[in-house]
């Protein structure tokens, strides 16, 4: 649709505003797109595409605010962030309901990503200890050194669909917890949880300017790229745009960090224990319908695993429930999209086309859910790893099915892929495991884990196209990332030999 072309029903629906400066303001743009419920195809905001008057507007408000928020002591920022922990934790079945509304996972997968946002609030928390520097004395006789972190300034964050609550706080929390000032540009498809996390930002008292948030598309994803105001960028989004953007603002002189998109294969060896591999393997590649860039599509069976594996994965995919994510007994939500999903069927089909087996179609998943963007879980066999469906990231519920002869030849198959997001390897034999970690070319690597995440103390570590950057998202790396190093060298003449004469007689 038209960013100019409304329906009757959409005209009368509230446009979001943007929070700017301390307060919520209207974008100054006229154009707006519809924020759409994908399981319902109901209308639910109309978000503004905000010009680039709106995001200058941010900038200015953000460096402004910069000096007063750096004084703040370190134990009063990190007191505010306990203050947010609470409020978060008041309303996350509002904050989890608002994630299935606006984008379609079940609530089930909501509350799990709502944890994981409070989750990294209070690794941000930490920044008392976190943000510490390092000292040296008599590096040479009378003269020490130290090292010590400071903010890096104006920070934004370009941010995807597909995690409404969790992705923004990866980077906001930390950010503003060392002392820097922020941006945020949500998915212009899911605005409405944000609108929720800067409420209880507002009732915050933090220094007007330290938080903003501006909505729209791609103007205002270009005007941060490029504004001289802004000095860090983080993004999350396909491979293509993460290069993009990395290339862009690098030029421009920021610091960046652009995650990227991902193919995660998972391996299952003879040994594996079949029902937990099952288990794991479904809430991998089904959960939050495949729109997770942890997501596993990919399952590599070695040897006699495919026949072992192959019945009782098939047999737990058909039983699954596909509806309205709002609906507790929904195991399989709607995909974001009409658009997104036709491309997944069309996925699909190629695959077919290639040779592959859909065992589990899930193209046209029955029942009454002509109104949503629905597809259902799909399990495609016979995949070779040439094949697109093994290459390309679907981005959906798909699995695609590989067999190696031997677990070299499943690394190799892993190897060759342009992505090394995540990977996990299901498996009692701890040799293989040992061997699979240190040769795996991977980012985060999960045993007999599905979605092999980590926790918000330890950082996101994609590698290959699915990581442009040198410090990652969350952890040790978010301190790094929003902090430089200052190192100081000093010598006081009266602090060797006879100093103490000194003071006295003086």
């Amino acid at each position: 649709m038209d960013a100019m072309t409304t329906t009757s029903t959409e005209a009368s629906v509230r446009i979001l505003d943007n929070y700017v400066g301390g307060g919520w303001m209207p974008s100054s743009s006229p154009e707006a797109l519809p924020v759409t419920n994908p399981a319902t195809a109901e209308t639910l905001a109309r978000v503004p595409l905000s010009s680039s008057a709106d995001l200058d507007a941010a900038v200015r408000a953000a460096r402004e605010a910069l000096p007063a928020w750096r004084a703040v002591a370190v134990i009063e920022r990190s007191r505010k962030l306990f203050l947010l922990r609470h409020a978060l934790d008041a309303r996350r079945e509002e904050l989890a309901r608002s994630v299935t509304v606006e984008m379609g996972k079940t609530l089930v997968d909501a509350r799990a990503e709502v944890a994981r946002m409070i989750e990294m609030v209070e690794c941000a928390c930490a920044v008392p200890t976190t943000m510490q520097g390092r000292i040296l004395e008599d590096v040479a006789r009378n003269v020490d050194a130290e090292t010590v972190r400071q903010p890096v300034g104006v920070c934004a964050a370009i941010v995807p669909f597909n995690f409404p609550a969790m992705v923004p706080f990866w980077f906001l929390p930390f950010a503003i917890a060392c002392g820097n000032t922020f941006i945020l540009k949500p998915s212009e498809q899911v605005p409405l949880t944000q609108q929720m996390a800067f409420e209880m930002l507002d009732r915050l008292d933090l220094p007007p300017g330290v938080v903003n948030l501006v909505n729209g598309g791609r103007e205002a994803v270009e005007g941060i790229l490029d504004h001289p105001g802004i000095d860090a960028v983080s993004f999350v989004g396909s491979a293509p745009v993460a290069r993009l953007v990395y290339e862009r603002a690098a030029k421009a002189g920021k610091r960046v960090q652009a995650l990227g998109g991902a193919k995660n294969h998972m391996v299952v060896m003879p040994d594996a224990v079949i029902d937990k591999t099952v288990a794991g393997i479904v809430g991998s590649a089904f959960g939050a319908a495949g729109q997770r860039c942890m997501a596993g599509s990919v399952v590599v069976t070695v040897g006699e695993a495919h026949d072992r594996l192959l019945p009782p994965l098939c047999a737990a995919t058909e039983e699954l429930t596909v509806g309205d994510g709002l609906e507790e007994q929904t195991d399989v939500g709607p995909v974001i999209s009409e658009r997104a999903r036709e491309r997944i069927r069309e996925a699909i089909e190629r695959a077919t086309h290639d040779g592959a087996e859909a065992v589990v179609d899930g193209r046209d998943p029955g029942g009454d859910l002509s109104a949503g963007a629905y597809v259902g879980p799909t399990i495609l066999d016979g995949v070779r790893p040439d094949m697109e469906a093994a290459r390309k990231e679907i981005f959906g519920p798909v699995l695609s099915v590989i067999r190696a002869d031997s677990l070299d030849d499943a690394i190799a198959i892993v190897g060759r892929s342009r992505f090394g997001n995540g990977v996990s390897i299901f498996t009692e034999n701890g040799a293989a495991v040992r061997r699979f970690r240190h040769e795996v070319e991977a980012g985060m690597v999960g045993v007999n884990i599905g979605v092999a995440a980590p926790v918000a103390f330890f950082p996101f570590s994609g590698w290959k196209d699915s990581f442009l950057g040198d410090l990652h998202a969350h952890g040790t790396d978010a301190v790094d990332f929003y902090t430089r190093k200052k190192t100081i060298t000093s010598r006081w003449f009266s602090s060797g030999q006879g100093s103490g004469r000194y003071f006295v007689e003086n």
